[in-house]
């Protein structure tokens, strides 16, 4: 039985003299609605509540947290808190505007420009179903990322890091604005902090690091996520999660069945973002601009039957290697495949 979400709060409510219109939506650790300040402009206002950690009754403002839990909850909320203060420094067209942020209900507020459009996922969504060859043409590509990372490169200059970076929070505005939403801190926090059964992270679009709880963080991590994001972008779906990949890395082999279709220098930024080994990435958000930016170096290879055919037969032979090792190594009987 799956644990009930806490309610959010009912239209009408006033916190710090913003009044709630609606919910807008509700994630893993909060809650964004539609309100209205105090000149009647409209708002989002993004609430803390992990729904891990707290729980609140239809009605009531006030979260309830267990004992056991208040440590955690509150190391959270500092956290929320900090992302708060620095963003609120932070003045890009790409990254979302944090106007003020407030402790009530013994929780914090975060208050951001009402943004209207739609994210990033919606557009994958919309153009996979159409079934087109091509999810996005390359150029729409390369100029949606350009502002992405234009936004990317100064919150790393403010010594933040997103860490959520996917396409749910990569929102376009109907003004043609790329915006980065929705970041991250204190779910990272949170789950290097606490014993949670798993990371809570978005498959796919987590670098390897982010999985383990000794491992250091940096722009190479943001940098995986955005190529990702890319991936996403040319197929519609999100490329397998990282432990999938250091177990079974079929990374290059989907990607090159993209040959042709977009040039192998946008299939190479895609590879070099998402290498498993975060030394082995771009390591500035500045060092991908530039390949990026290499639009007159545009190179499509075509692949024959013949080479399709050998890469699969490579894989297969390879995917057999590994399990044969693995079956040895469970036998104890050290089988080593050449």
């Amino acid at each position: 039985m799956s644990k009930t979400k806490p309610a959010p709060l009912p239209p009408g409510t006033v916190l710090g003299g913003y009044r709630v219109v609606r919910r807008l939506a509700s994630g893993g650790f909060g809650v964004v609605y539609l309100a209205l300040d105090p000149e009647g402009q409209q708002v989002a206002l993004k609430e803390y509540i992990p729904a891990s950690l707290a729980t609140r009754e239809p009605g009531e403002l006030l979260p309830k947290v267990p004992p056991e839990k208040l440590s955690l909850y509150r190391l959270g909320l500092k956290s929320f808190f900090e992302e708060g203060r620095s963003l609120a420094q932070i003045s890009h067209a790409s990254v979302v505007s944090v106007l003020n942020f407030f402790r009530e209900n013994e929780t914090v507020y975060m208050v951001m420009n009402y943004l209207e459009g739609g994210t990033l996922q919606d557009f994958i969504i919309t153009a996979r179903d159409l079934k087109a060859q091509k999810v996005f043409r390359e150029s729409t590509i390369r100029s949606l990322f350009d502002e992405v990372l234009r936004g990317l490169r100064v919150v790393h200059q403010h010594k933040m890091l997103h860490l959520d970076i996917k396409p749910a929070n990569v929102f376009i505005t109907d003004d043609n604005r790329s915006v980065l939403i929705d970041f991250g801190a204190a779910r990272e926090v949170l789950s290097k902090e606490g014993n949670f059964i798993r990371p809570m992270y978005t498959p796919g679009f987590a670098a390897p690091e982010m999985y383990r709880r000794d491992s250091q963080m940096g722009p190479w991590t943001d940098i995986y996520a955005i190529g990702a994001c890319i991936y996403a972008c040319m197929q519609g779906f999100p490329p397998n999660e990282a432990p999938q990949r250091q177990d079974k890395d079929r990374l290059a082999l989907a990607l090159n069945k993209l040959r042709g279709v977009y040039s192998d220098n946008l299939i190479e930024v895609v590879e070099w973002c998402m290498a498993l080994d975060p030394m082995s990435r771009p390591q500035s958000v500045f060092a991908l601009q530039k390949e990026l930016s290499r639009e007159g170096e545009r190179r499509y290879t075509r692949l024959s039957v013949g080479e399709k055919m050998r890469m699969q037969l490579d894989t297969l032979v390879s995917d057999t290697k590994k399990n044969v090792q693995k079956v040895g190594e469970a036998t104890g009987l050290g089988v080593r495949p050449k």
